[in-house]
């Protein structure tokens, strides 16, 4: 059974996991997506809001009014619609306005749903995942219709999706833009030998400025998350590749087999031996 897990922060302080309180995939009714294109001075509504909508902004511009207040959408974003609001949307005067479109149709919506999904953020940079779920929407629904089961899950996807990268959102803004360079380089670099000085350089800091970011940030030093880094990077190999053990080490950039099959141990509480087997046997979920 496929839940909506909704995550929101609390002054930036913590993030709650809405567990008891979600949409079931048993109460969507319906999903539908679309497209239009409206020419310059277009407008429509006003209406009220009969789903969750995510309406995406590739071209043009728009404003949104719900009730007393306006939002204004610029091209590149998602907006998130409640149901129950009434809406009024204007478009650009001067170019055509595109915007797309997911609908996902929940009649007995709870209210401690309601407000905890209007807690977030009303306005979110278009990511190229939700890009992804919006296509394979249009797609399949020239075949089947609204009420189709994978219609129903991709539109709870999209709802899963959107509280995802919310949070992310907010995290990103909380974070020195060098910490997010450095996770990047380190990502793209891992497998190769490098020193505190090298990633310092990478991203334009000082060694002293980065390891005060990353303990500030990530409660950790530079190093210290590369190694974690190579740890999981690890443990993907052994799970779902054929590569050997000292192959894996390799690949992660380990310099001994020693090293390596300490900090498994010590990370994971298995063996790499150990954790190939768990993954063999169908047992995964207890890594």
């Amino acid at each position: 059974m496929l839940y909506l897990y909704v995550n929101y922060l609390v002054k930036g302080e913590s993030v709650i996991e809405a567990e008891s309180k979600n949409i079931l995939l048993d109460t969507i009714k319906s999903a539908t997506a679309g497209s239009i294109v409206y020419p310059p001075g277009g407008r429509f509504g006003p209406r009220i809001q009969q789903d969750i909508q995510l309406v995406m902004l590739y071209s043009g511009e728009m404003d949104v009014t719900i009730g007393d207040r306006k939002i204004h959408v610029e091209p590149g974003n998602v907006i998130m619609l409640m149901p129950g609001q009434e809406e009024y949307f204007t478009f650009s005067k001067k170019e055509d306005t595109w915007h797309r479109w997911i609908s996902v149709h929940v009649p007995d919506l709870k209210r401690e749903i309601i407000e905890q999904l209007s807690s977030l953020p009303e306005c979110l940079p278009l990511s190229e995942n939700m890009n992804r779920l919006l296509d394979l929407m249009l797609r399949i629904q020239q075949h089947t219709s609204a009420t189709a089961p994978l219609l129903i899950s991709l539109g709870l996807a999209a709802l899963q999706l959107y509280p995802t990268e919310s949070k992310q959102l907010m995290q990103k803004e909380e974070k020195h833009p060098a910490v997010y360079a450095a996770i990047a380089w380190i990502s793209g670099n891992f497998a190769n030998e490098f020193t505190l000085k090298d990633l310092a350089e990478a991203v334009g800091v000082s060694t002293e400025h980065l390891v005060r970011l990353f303990r500030q940030h990530e409660h950790t030093t530079p190093i210290q998350y590369v190694w974690r880094y190579r740890v999981r990077q690890a443990v993907g190999f052994l799970t779902n590749t054929g590569l050997s053990i000292t192959e894996v080490a390799q690949s992660c950039g380990f310099k001994t087999s020693h090293h390596f099959a300490r900090l498994v141990k010590q990370t994971t509480g298995h063996t790499a031996s150990e954790l190939r087997q768990l993954s063999w046997g169908g047992l995964r979920d207890k890594l």
